[in-house]
């Protein structure tokens, strides 16, 4: 009861709570939208008013611009009239003042003219002085003289729209200068002709603010300045002037602050009106959130539920945004049940197969072990052979169905068994109890995955290694029995597929020791711990060294001397081969250019290395840093080479012959399909395999089969080298059946690179004195 009525607390709390935000946010939002439409609404209106007064000051420069024309069109006119007058200018040749004076007098009063004057081109005036100061003159004639013909001009205080006419007898005698005056009653009217007063006036530049002109030929700009608590629109432009040194400037200028006064009222209405609406927006988002909280605290309810791993379903009462929204939780609910329960299922399950993964087993098994009832679990884990050759071969989409085709199967083969795929191609199978023993079981797996495959038209045939584990006596926990599986099914692969393997004590120990021996040998190479020993061929022809063959030792400061055939594997199998196969080729390299240059260095390359992409660059660097020539180099391959892909072996090969260097077959006989390679790529040497040399005193086909190697060898141009010679009786047997060179115990055991330079010598001696 205290639950319930803390849930109805709750309930109305969150209520309440939306309701209060609700109605603040619609009336906030209100509010807000309202200021902004006032504010939008005086900043519209004062664009449009400046942009109004724009207009009316660019069209009162237009009239200005056009008065100004027509004026000194007509005082030009008047002026050329004077100048050209045949009287007029007589008297300006003889210098008849008074008559020059009458004259200008008769058109001053005739053109209603402020001044009339006559400048000689010796800078004398001869008219109306009235308000010319004598710097004025001057200026009036140097304004002249530089050829200026009409414009603006200040006199004293006024300014003044003159024109001027040059008086020609013949030659340039003077000016006949006309002017009219532009004082404030002659702008005032000018502003007349104007829709708004725009108070225009000619001052000079030296009187104008430099932040107020525009800047080059571009268009006057408005100007926002205070004066007497009125915001002030200002343009001043340029106007043409008779003067250059005395520019004049067109100001004009409106009030913002009266602008504006005319839309006061309609700025007030509005805000009245979005005051009253900001209530009546307050009031109805209340009451509408008062109305909308009830089914949102429904589904606040409802999500809270769900959250805490509830099912929960929101009853739709109605057909607005509100009960859409409701449907839509329910459909949601319902889809994350559904997602949750797939996703639930994928994190045990395969997605290709459909099959249990690793973690589900692991579970099955825990759970079966802490079971006393229905006898041992025995563990069956199941690994595909060679299936990475399926998917390169045929494809990645056959090798999915193989392996459903394989799921299929192995739960035929064990229909009460667990069945699980821990990864790739590796199953595991969980059984417990049963008429079959875990050896028919193995056995019957074994079988079943040895009968062919039918997928997408391919017949495929494969085969499978299985490691068995049963409880208790090969692991009393889940971790423990699965990684004691698949130790077996590592034995069983390594000992030849296609069959099954029980779990030994000693596997896991086996496990560990490789281990620790990978983990040592990562180090080998950094800490210097490998090192190379020379084996000599010696050259039956020659009777001499011809070559020594590089060997990978490794001396471990506790386990002492590592044999090569137990880390050497290791190295292919972690890929460390790459890395220490390009240790041996540049120290071999570097070991042999210490050497006569008669002798070559021969150095074994691995099958994981011969694949490597950069393995002509690394001997070309072998090369480059040791200095020897690339025919003292002999790269020994062996014929396991040719099994997988012919073509990229021969090309490989070939790119490594063009470098220079010498390939030799390495034990030679006791691979696949010998001739048909032999043919398509010159080796430059057969390495005779330690096999055939041991058999020669006691089989004598072994020795047909060396007459039949030299013999071929020496038929296609090649040379040939017996391994494993210990005694003289061999000997004396390959040298008569035309073997060319011997290595072997009988001449030396592989020695350090410091000895190398005293068993030369040691053999030098034997041989002269022989």
């Amino acid at each position: 009861m205290r639950l319930k009525r803390q849930w109805l607390r709750w309930v109305w709390q969150v209520r309440a709570t939306l309701t209060l935000k609700m109605t603040l946010f619609y009336g906030a939002l209100f509010v807000g939208v309202t200021m902004l439409t006032l504010y939008g609404t005086r900043k519209v209106i004062e664009t449009y008013a400046e942009n109004v007064i724009r207009r009316e000051m660019n069209v009162g420069s237009a009239l200005f611009d056009r008065i100004s024309v027509m004026q000194q069109r007509q005082l030009g006119q008047a002026a050329d009239v004077l100048a050209s007058d045949f009287g007029f200018r007589e008297a300006v040749g003889t210098g008849d003042a008074p008559t020059i004076m009458s004259a200008l007098q008769s058109l001053e009063g005739r053109f209603q003219l402020d001044h009339a004057m006559f400048v000689a081109v010796d800078g004398t005036v001869i008219g109306d002085l009235n308000d010319l100061s004598r710097p004025e003159q001057d200026q009036l004639y140097d304004a002249l003289d530089s050829g200026r013909r009409q414009g603006v001009v200040r006199w004293g205080t006024d300014s003044h729209i003159a024109a001027a006419a040059p008086v020609k007898s013949p030659m340039l005698v003077g000016w006949v200068v006309f002017a009219r005056n532009m004082g404030p009653a002659d702008l005032e009217a000018l502003a007349k002709l104007s829709s708004l007063d725009l108070h225009p006036q000619l001052v000079p530049l030296a009187h104008v603010p430099s932040n107020t002109l525009p800047s080059g030929n571009s268009t006057p700009a408005l100007h926002e300045i205070e004066r007497d608590g009125q915001h002030m629109l200002i343009q001043a432009r340029a106007v043409e002037t008779l003067a250059e040194q005395a520019p004049e400037v067109l100001m004009l200028e409106y009030s913002m602050t009266r602008a504006m006064a005319g839309y006061a009222p309609i700025l007030w209405a509005l805000f009245g009106f979005g005051a009253f609406g900001a209530m009546l927006a307050i009031a109805g988002a209340w009451v509408a959130s008062r109305r909308l909280t009830r089914p949102i605290v429904a589904l606040a309810a409802a999500a809270r539920r769900v959250s805490a791993g509830e099912h929960a379903q929101v009853q739709v009462e109605t057909r607005d945004e509100i009960g859409r929204l409701a449907q839509s939780f329910n459909r949601m609910v319902d889809a994350v049940e559904q997602r949750e329960a797939k996703i639930a299922h994928m994190a045990f399950h395969d997605a290709l197969t459909g099959l249990p993964n690793r973690t589900l087993l692991r579970e099955q098994v825990a759970l079966g072990l802490q079971r006393t009832d229905g006898g041992p679990i025995a563990l069956f884990c199941i690994d595909i052979d060679n299936f990475k050759s399926i998917n390169e071969t045929l494809g990645h989409p056959v090798g999915d169905t193989l392996l459903r085709q394989v799921a299929e199967r192995l739960g035929a083969t064990c229909p009460g068994g667990f069945l699980a795929r821990l990864a790739g191609d590796e199953f595991a199978v969980k059984l417990r109890g049963g008429t079959q023993t875990p050896d028919q079981i193995g056995r019957a797996l074994v079988g079943a995955m040895a009968q062919p495959f039918q997928v997408d038209g391919h017949r495929i045939i494969v085969s499978a290694s299985i490691g068995i584990a049963l409880s208790p006596q090969d692991g009393a926990d889940a971790t423990s029995l699965l990684k004691n599986a698949e130790l077996a099914l590592h034995r069983a692969k390594s000992e030849g597929k296609g069959s099954h393997r029980f779990f030994e004590s000693g596997m896991d120990a086996q496990a560990q020791a490789r281990r620790a021996l990978e983990t040592d040998l990562h180090d080998a190479l950094r800490n210097g711990e490998l090192a190379l020993h020379f084996q000599p061929l010696f050259g039956l022809s020659q009777n001499r060294v011809t070559a020594f063959e590089a060997l990978l030792r490794w001396h471990h400061p506790t386990r002492g001397m590592v044999s090569p055939i137990d880390f050497i594997p290791l190295a292919e199998e972690t890929g460390l081969i790459i890395p220490i196969g390009e240790w041996v080729l540049h120290e071999a390299c570097r070991i042999a250019a210490t050497w006569p240059d008669h002798i070559r260095v021969a150095a074994n390359i691995s099958p994981i290395q011969f694949r490597s992409p950069n393995l002509a660059a690394v001997v070309l660097q072998a090369l480059a840093r040791s200095g020897i020539d690339p025919n003292r180099l002999e790269l020994e391959i062996t014929e396991s080479l040719f099994i997988d892909n012919v073509e990229t072996t021969l090309a490989s090969l070939h790119s490594l012959r063009a470098l220079g260097v010498r390939v030799a077959l390495d034990d030679f006989g006791t691979g696949y399909s010998s001739l048909s390679y032999l043919r398509s790529f010159p080796f430059d040497k057969l390495k005779i395999d330690r096999s055939f040399i041991v058999d020669l005193l006691e089989h004598k086909g072994a020795t047909a089969i060396i007459r039949a190697i030299t013999t071929l060898a020496d038929a296609l141009g090649i040379e040939t080298t017996a391994e494993g010679v210990e005694t003289s009786d061999q000997l004396e047997i390959l040298q008569a059946e035309g073997c060319g060179q011997i290595q072997g115990y009988f001449f030396s055991r592989p020695i350090p690179a410091q000895e190398v330079a005293a068993l030369l010598t040691k053999l030098d001696g034997e041989r002269q004195a022989a």
